[in-house]
């Protein structure tokens, strides 16, 4: 299991990525992959609002993330949350809800960057506000897990979306 610090880290990796990827999507980075699909720009602002939320969440605040009956959030964070958190990978065909879609993004690749290190500033300063015995995270969605472990989550969430700016072959 990774401690907090390793996973902070792991995130600022992973967004890191995702700008080195972004930087090359400037020729299509409005046009939409497909019909359908969000454009570079929309999914660098869906990452920007996961993180920024998700430090919204570590601090105790209210988030737009969906709300899951208390009774299901058990079941959520052993079939989904942990299986990610473990393997890395999201289900496929999954769908975000409605205040995580943007219509959306930062126009040019130099506003996302600016937008995505402020998200990632929220989630860190989030964390590193929490005390030594503040180390489980209380989600509407998955219940309560570990802070290390949703972090990762969230990292592994950013790397799940980079692939979605490189340009069509």
């Amino acid at each position: 299991m990774a401690t907090v610090a390793e996973a902070l880290q792991q995130n600022r990796a992973a967004v890191a990525e995702f700008l080195a990827t972004a930087a090359g999507s400037d020729a299509h980075w409005t046009a939409p992959r497909a019909p359908a699909k969000w454009s570079p720009s929309q999914v660098s602002e869906h990452v920007a609002r996961a993180l920024e939320q998700s430090g919204y969440a570590i601090a105790g605040k209210p988030t737009v993330f969906p709300v899951i009956p208390r009774l299901l959030r058990p079941v959520m964070r052993g079939v989904f949350f942990n299986r990610m958190v473990r393997t890395g990978r999201f289900p496929r065909g999954a769908k975000t809800n409605k205040p995580m879609d943007p219509e959306s993004g930062p126009p040019t690749v130099a506003e996302a960057r600016a937008r995505l290190q402020g998200a990632l500033a929220v989630l860190e300063a989030a964390s590193s506000a929490r005390g030594p015995n503040e180390q489980a995270v209380d989600t509407t969605t998955f219940g309560t897990v570990s802070l290390a472990d949703y972090l990762i989550f969230q990292a592994h969430h950013t790397r799940h979306h980079r692939p979605q700016l490189e340009a069509l072959p």
